[in-house]
């Protein structure tokens, strides 16, 4: 649902080790099995009408990205462990600086192309300047760094680094679990399940996901209190703390993410505000 993400303490975070307290679900209804179905409407912040699919930083666009239409080579999972998305292995030199990553089989964009090592060429180039990035076959590319990276795996998973058609790399095109319907800049975005996807049974549960924009707090708290919204990024200080149809989860930024006790989240023993990573709409579902 909705929430502040840390979006500049991530970089501080992945730093120092911390990724497995990424995407905590601490407060809210939790433990339930995940059951598909529904729509998850989500009033948020940092909409501008100057958004794209390449440029705005907002919390809005930053979930409609890498919550709902692309996905990245890697991501932190709901337990705070690193796996694979698009990627499936990958493997560096000993320096560090040389990376090779191995691509997912059979991934399609929404609108039915296939996944290839030139659209991860395409993608990562344009983010990563310094870097020299190469196809080594149709499902494979090389990384190399101009110097030791470590952490490049970790470094892949945040919301700049998704992967985009190297035909329309502008475009609202990508290979996550919500097909773009329909996108009004710095007001909506509605987004609806593709209907077999890779991650089938692990994550999706919504059938489809609405984004609104919704710049004055007293807004996104109107809208939650007469049940328009799921779930709002609101200040500190609320009016919903004595309600007991709502859960309040602090942020790292001194804010709240307030969430309908209808939200289930998956168990997890991090400490991080739950939209920490942006992937609350493909993670959480309705009880």
């Amino acid at each position: 649902m909705s929430g502040r993400s840390s979006l500049l303490d991530r970089r501080a975070l992945f730093t120092t080790g911390a990724a497995a307290a990424l995407l905590a679900a601490t407060g809210a209804s939790a433990g339930e099995p995940p059951r598909r179905g529904g729509r998850l409407r989500l009033a948020l912040s940092g909409a501008t009408r100057q958004d794209d699919w390449v440029q705005g930083d907002g919390l809005f666009m930053q979930v409609a990205r890498q919550g709902l239409v692309f996905d990245t080579l890697t991501e932190v999972a709901g337990n705070g462990i690193l796996k694979g998305e698009l990627a499936t292995v990958w493997q560096a030199s000993g320096d560090a600086r040389q990376w090779q990553f191995d691509l997912r089989p059979e991934v399609q964009f929404h609108d039915g192309s296939p996944l290839t090592a030139g659209d991860v060429v395409m993608s990562l180039q344009r983010v990563l300047p310094e870097a020299d990035v190469s196809a080594k076959g149709a499902l494979q590319v090389q990384i190399t760094l101009p110097q030791a990276n470590p952490g490049l795996p970790l470094l892949l998973s945040e919301p700049r680094y998704v992967i985009r058609p190297a035909h329309a790399p502008e475009d609202g095109i990508g290979t996550g679990l919500y097909r773009l319907r329909r996108f009004s800049a710095g007001r909506q975005v509605l987004a609806e399940r593709v209907e077999t996807h890779y991650k089938d049974g692990t994550a999706g549960w919504f059938d489809m996901v609405e984004l609104v924009s919704l710049p004055a707090r007293n807004a996104r708290a109107q809208a939650l209190t007469e049940q328009l919204v799921d779930a709002a990024d609101l200040p500190a200080r609320p009016r919903f703390r004595e309600r007991s149809d709502v859960a309040l989860q602090a942020d790292s930024n001194g804010g709240i993410t307030v969430l309908s006790n209808a939200l289930r989240q998956p168990p997890n023993p991090g400490r991080q505000a739950p939209m920490d990573n942006l992937r609350a709409p493909e993670r959480w579902w309705f009880g």
